[in-house]
């Protein structure tokens, strides 16, 4: 790994520690608390929160869902709502071992699609073919500075990586989607919030998942229409 590279990665988890401790203090939760709901011990989170260690994806979901947090806020701004319902136990338990394997497979099939080797990861992350290869299986847990280097490599975003399946998946998202609404310039927010619009939502829906010659196709068509 370059000195430029393990820079970067150690800047980014104290950024990551900083902004971890301020929420979960901001919330008024302890480290015990913290750590209780996302499986680890406080010990464990005092490490996030001073730099040392770095939370894999699948933790800070959990986080995000203990504190009531949009994913993004560990990039963007915070946004703060309602409670969310607390995580089963039993859910904690199985859900961080599922959502590293999940996380894996979806590094090494955008991977895969990018057409880049273990050997060319390793020239460009410093990472090592047998450690991307635990990542991948869901062997090892991928701690978030690294998952963040390799999504800009496959040309993915830390959020394709949520699995919506998920209790804390479909929160996030939901939590995403309120943002990304609320960002909305307000004519934009009150055309889409007026039900008698939908079938023009619809249709717009369908045009999205159109090719460029079908749609071409049809503006031709609309174009002998007028004429």
């Amino acid at each position: 790994m370059t000195k430029s590279i393990k820079t970067a990665l150690t800047l980014r988890a104290k950024k990551l520690g900083i902004l971890i401790r301020d929420a979960r203090e901001t919330a008024g939760k302890s480290k015990s608390e913290t750590g209780a709901a996302i499986g680890v011990s406080a010990g464990s989170i005092t490490s996030i929160e001073n730099g040392r260690r770095s939370p894999s994806l699948p933790e800070l979901e959990l986080l995000c869902y203990f504190l009531n947090l949009p994913l993004e806020h560990f990039w963007t701004e915070d946004i703060l709502g309602d409670d969310p319902p607390l995580v089963e136990d039993e859910y904690i338990e199985h859900s961080l071992a599922l959502r590293d394997r999940h996380v894996g497979k979806t590094l090494e099939q955008a991977r895969m699609q990018a057409n880049l080797t273990a050997t060319q990861i390793k020239d460009k992350t410093g990472i090592s073919p047998a450690r991307l290869k635990k990542y991948e299986a869901g062997e090892n847990a991928l701690p978030l500075p690294e998952l963040e280097l390799l999504a800009r490599l496959v040309d993915l975003t830390v959020p394709d990586f949520v699995d919506p399946a998920t209790p804390v998946g479909g929160y996030l998202l939901e939590r995403r989607a309120g943002s990304e609404f609320r960002a909305l310039p307000r004519e934009i927010q009150a055309f889409v919030s007026k039900r008698v619009n939908q079938p023009y939502l619809e249709i717009a829906m369908k045009l999205s998942r159109m090719s460029s010659a079908e749609l071409r196709s049809i503006a031709e068509s609309l174009l002998e229409i007028t004429i």
